[in-house]
């Protein structure tokens, strides 16, 4: 079968970029292929919801430029689909002496990026938004919040079947070859030719790279992020959402409190390299992942750079009491008994040769073909901006 497009990836990203051409480009013949029985499976569905303003970001980035937007774009989209969210706001504290000086540079970077709304707060005005939290200073960012990112995804489904798209599950993508002006893209279910084609696969994304021949730039290293959910009768213990104030010493956030869209609080995530792209548990592992890992010359540069952080990691998930007490940096009042259980999460981390994770959004190019190579948070809250900014570069078919 024969189109103008095909995107491959039905996370958040590729449905986005999907819906963006065909509501742009009417009569385009586009496929959209995805390995898993339903859409969103795996980051866009693991996530803790989190609708990101753009505080964090670097001024200039694609992450900064896109999740300002991308911002602004989801909300619009839940607004007129009626698909729950809510702008509840969050705060940055900041616990230590030592802290203060990195919420100036978030300060800094919030303006810089076009954030609206900012309040820097004292101990006294940090529990009268969050009571039970304690630090020395915070920001309040009041336009973020939390959205239903499986009912966005499923929406944006729908959406482009109405559009005429031709969107495939249980498709997985074996190979990508170039035939003269067309790409032949071999699946499970068969072959399809297209004009163009794009990928955006996630925690497979420079596996798609290596597919059409070329060699990625970095490599994907999977990190699962775990989570603990408050007990009914400890909820109130986090209104909104705490964040502490990220350490540029170590490439993670750190734990943080989430208040979910259907309600719970969540608590996490953590930071542990995953023995497969899909480990969602410690007992899964994958011999072909584990081994494209280790013998990447990158991951061992990453681990002698934060040996420290790295065993925390691994300590922190075997321990609640350890995972309790990150949690009392910001809410003091959390004891172990407060915690259960919760979702897990894959976070797909490009990495150089160098042993350096590739902070922003990463994409390559190649005739007939564009690649979305690195899309970790804010990618979600991000999606529709990211899908406009590929089906830009998509050419006249």
């Amino acid at each position: 079968m024969t189109y103008d497009v095909i995107v491959v990836g039905g996370g958040l990203v590729g449905l986005g970029t999907a819906w963006q051409l065909l509501r742009a480009r009417p009569g385009l013949k586009l496929a959209l292929l995805e390995k898993e029985s339903g859409w969103a499976r795996h980051q866009s569905g693991h996530n803790s919801g989190v609708l990101h303003a753009g505080l964090y970001y670097k001024p200039g980035s694609e992450k900064a430029r896109l999740s300002v937007r991308g911002l602004q774009d989801m909300l619009a989209f839940c607004r007129e689909y009626g698909i729950a969210h809510d702008q509840c706001g969050k705060i940055v504290l900041a616990t230590t002496k030592e802290e203060l000086p990195r919420l100036d540079t978030l300060w800094e970077r919030g303006h810089a990026n076009g954030l609206v709304g900012l309040r820097r707060l004292g101990p006294e005005q940090i529990q009268e938004i969050e009571p039970h939290a304690v630090g020395l200073g915070a920001i309040h960012v009041p336009q973020e919040g939390i959205a239903d990112y499986p009912a966005v995804a499923a929406k944006l489904a729908e959406l482009c079947t109405s559009l005429g798209g031709d969107m495939r599950l249980n498709a997985r993508v074996d190979a990508m070859r170039r035939n003269q002006s067309e790409w032949n893209t071999e699946t499970s279910t068969g072959t399809l030719t297209a004009k163009f084609v794009i990928t955006c696969g996630g925690l497979y994304s420079d596996r798609l790279v290596r597919a059409t021949g070329l060699t990625p730039k970095a490599k994907i290293i999977p990190f699962r992020g775990e989570y603990y959910m408050l007990k009914p009768e400890r909820q109130h213990l986090a209104r909104h959402l705490i964040y502490p104030v990220p350490d540029p010493q170590f490439p993670f956030l750190g734990v943080h409190f989430t208040r979910m869209i259907h309600g719970g609080v969540e608590a996490g995530p953590n930071a542990v390299l995953a023995t497969a792209r899909e480990g969602y548990r410690w007992t899964n592992f994958s011999l072909r992942d584990f081994t494209d890992a280790v013998t990447f010359p990158g991951l061992w540069k990453f681990l002698r750079k934060y040996p420290k952080m790295c065993s925390y990691e691994v300590y922190r998930s075997l321990s609640r009491a350890e995972f309790c007490r990150s949690l009392q940096k910001l809410v003091p009042e959390i004891r172990e008994a407060d915690l259960t259980p919760g979702g897990t999460g894959v976070r797909a981390q490009a990495m150089t040769r160098a042993g350096a994770l590739v902070e922003d959004f990463s994409f390559e190019e190649a005739p007939g073909m564009l690649h979305v190579v690195n899309a970790p948070s804010p990618a979600a809250t991000a999606s529709l901006a990211i899908g406009a900014t590929v089906a830009a570069k998509v050419p006249a078919l």
